[in-house]
């Protein structure tokens, strides 16, 4: 049983920042690669982040990087998010890996409710 809960967005400002949590347990944590997904308004599902199981790879999708961090403590994983940009907005979800790859949402086989991210201009 996998049970993962988003929590954290909300509303701010272009080149504010935010902290999402998305609450696991060690055990899922621990035998799974996580990632962070979103999906804006009229677009498709993409990858944004991951971590693998052991904790010491992260992954960040080219639209993120140097901006996002994805880390995990104490059966919870997180997204740090810098320098937020209008385009950041979207719903966030995490997930489980249990496919080949970390860059496709098709291979992540346990989802979050999500938790929305609003970025004003």
């Amino acid at each position: 049983q996998v049970h993962l809960v988003e929590s954290g967005g909300g509303l701010v400002q272009a080149g504010g920042s935010l902290k999402l949590s998305c609450a696991a347990s060690e055990r899922t944590l621990s035998n799974y690669d996580m990632g962070w997904l979103r999906q804006a308004q009229g677009k498709e599902r993409e990858f944004v982040a991951a971590i693998s199981y052991g904790g010491d790879a992260t992954y960040y999708a080219n639209s993120v990087k140097g901006r996002f961090t994805i880390y995990k403590a104490r059966g919870t994983l997180y997204l740090q998010m810098n320098n937020l940009k209008p385009e950041d907005t979207a719903v966030y979800y995490c997930a489980a890996h249990t496919g080949s790859d970390y860059y496709h949402p098709a291979t992540y086989g346990y989802w979050g409710q999500g938790t929305s991210v609003t970025v004003s201009s």
